[in-house]
């Protein structure tokens, strides 16, 4: 699913005008790269998680010269998906194999 499928979702099962839905959803996609670029967790419970890890800068190679290369610290988004997500995930798969 990507954003545009997401809001048309959205429109249909709230029966919301497709502006507002986008709109929705933009304010919703908007608060969480807030929230995580100024460092705070986001828990959807049901759903899972997403966090910054940061990475210390380290000397790596360029794969097509060989040259050593500096890589900067950076900071990354990370998400771990809940409990309840794996177990819909699994059971879904489980199932599709029973069915074969």
């Amino acid at each position: 699913m990507n954003k545009s499928e997401m809001i048309e979702e959205l429109a249909v099962q709230a029966d919301l005008n497709h502006k507002v839905a986008e709109t929705i959803v933009n304010l919703v996609i908007d608060s969480m790269k807030s929230a995580l670029i100024e460092g705070d967790r986001i828990e959807l419970r049901g759903f899972g998680s997403f966090h910054i890890e940061e990475y210390q800068s380290y000397t790596g190679r360029n794969p097509k010269t060989g040259a050593s290369i500096e890589v900067p610290p950076k900071k990354l988004p990370f998400f771990k998906a809940g409990k309840e997500l794996k177990e819909k995930i699994n059971n879904q798969f489980l199932d599709e194999l029973n069915q074969e």
